[in-house]
């Protein structure tokens, strides 16, 4: 019979299970340990751009590989795009207007910016875009000349409404009779048009335009350049609005004002009055008001940007109320701060919208306080171009959350949670047409 003692087995246990426990307490822990990977960081720890993304829009495949469909080797026709407004609401329609081209197999004259004194604009699409390399681009995507053959050069072209606003907008059925029967035309794109119903070599040609064939003329890519080199880096693009024709156009209402803003707005207002009452109410809650520069702020300080953060301030001219962003963020700088007088002073509307807009879509992060059309185009191209660091403010995120009597650091842990829930999503980020979704 074999006998053994049980205290040598006990002590010899304890000390190895000692040394285990000492071991797992001075190793560092595991990047694959539950903690590491299900939580999110929160309000002060990081930046917004370091919380995790789950989905993220990238241009999809079918009009990346170039043009599937071959070119009809006979026209409908000559389409001329007339295109209004600011720039980027002019390169959307000229974006849409491709697309048609190619949809009711046309060729694409130069398109005709139309000039706007309300934009103190004069510049036409060759003064901001380079023809040739749009030209070049667009091969196989849809036929563009400069000039007219001479038989049609000498007559204007048949203009065909397109402005209807009930229903969805169907090309074919509306405008090919007149391409076909005038064989010149212009048209001005409809907001309503059935995008739906394209064929892929359709939409293609237009995705081709918007992100690939558009570049500046090497005249203002030079300037932005130069515009652009001369930011310190990293920066954030902020486009901010707050001017008064915007706030006047929004009908919201601003207490507490500087009697400046307050006339320049009633200068703008025309016939367009403020709502009051439970409508002003209703009206801001569903996010129809801009936000004002010291709301920028708050919510910049919310998503723990930086104070220090070199911001670059792509806006227009006739900013209100900017103190209430430079009290908190100073370093601040804009166009006419970095062009010399001349540069600056000889630029018009559209190439100044170009400056911001080349500025943006090369910057390192890129917040937008409303999503008009440049936001829109410019989230679009950062996606194109790989750049994730793209958010839109929630103007009715902080509606809501004002409205419920939030304050202080439980509105600022609020609004983290509302843009860190829409980051992660990846909404908003670019145009549905040309982009598809990847979970990451």
């Amino acid at each position: 019979m074999v006998v053994f003692s049980v205290k040598p087995f006990f002590s010899i246990l304890v000390v190895s299970l000692s040394l285990l426990f000492l071991l797992a307490f001075l190793s560092p822990p595991s990047p694959f340990s539950l903690n590491q990977i299900s939580r999110e960081p929160s309000l002060g720890e990081v930046d917004i751009w370091s919380v995790r993304r789950l989905m993220e829009w990238r241009p999809c495949n079918w009009w990346l590989q170039g043009p599937q469909t071959a070119l009809p080797l006979e026209t409908n026709g000559y389409i001329r795009v007339d295109c209004y407004g600011g720039l980027n609401q002019m390169r959307r329609d000229f974006c849409d207007g491709v697309g048609i081209a190619r949809l009711l197999n046309a060729t694409l004259v130069l398109p005709k910016f139309e000039v706007a004194s309300y934009w103190n604009e004069t510049s036409g699409f060759a003064d901001v875009y380079d023809v040739d390399y749009f030209i070049q681009q667009m091969n196989g995507f849809v036929k563009v000349i400069k000039e007219l053959p001479p038989e049609i050069a000498s007559k204007e072209p048949v203009q065909v409404d397109c402005s209807k606003r009930k229903g969805q907008f169907d090309y074919v059925e509306s405008v090919l009779p007149s391409l076909l029967k005038h064989k010149y035309i212009s048209i001005t794109p409809a907001m309503s048009q059935r995008r739906d119903r394209y064929p892929l070599y359709a939409k293609a040609s237009l995705c081709q335009a918007c992100y690939k064939a558009l570049r500046l003329t090497r005249v203002l890519e030079m300037k932005a350049s130069k515009l652009l080199d001369a930011i310190p880096k990293p920066f954030l693009s902020l486009h901010l609005r707050f001017e008064p024709d915007m706030v006047a156009y929004s009908q919201c209402q601003y207490p507490g004002l500087s009697p400046a803003s307050i006339k320049a707005i009633e200068a703008a207002q025309v016939d367009r009055k403020p709502w009051t009452g439970d409508l002003a109410r209703i009206w801001r809650q569903r996010g129809k008001c801009p936000l004002t520069p010291n709301e920028t702020a708050l919510i910049l300080q919310a998503l723990s940007i930086s104070p220090t953060t070199n911001i670059y301030l792509a806006a227009g001219d006739g900013l209100m109320e900017i103190e209430g962003l430079t009290d908190t963020y100073t370093k601040i700088y804009t166009k006419s701060s970095l062009l010399s007088g001349e540069d600056f002073t000889s630029m018009h509307g559209n190439t100044k919208a170009a400056l911001d807009y080349y500025i943006s879509i090369n910057s390192d992060s890129y917040i937008a306080t409303y999503f008009g059309n440049m936001d829109k185009m410019v989230a679009a191209m950062r996606a194109f171009k790989g750049l994730y660091k793209t958010m839109f403010l929630s103007r009715k995120g902080f509606a809501e959350l004002t409205s419920r009597g939030l304050r202080g650091k439980e509105l600022m842990q609020a609004l983290w949670k509302v843009h860190r829930d829409e980051f992660v999503m990846g909404r908003g980020s670019a145009l549905p047409e040309c982009f598809c979704e990847f979970k990451l």
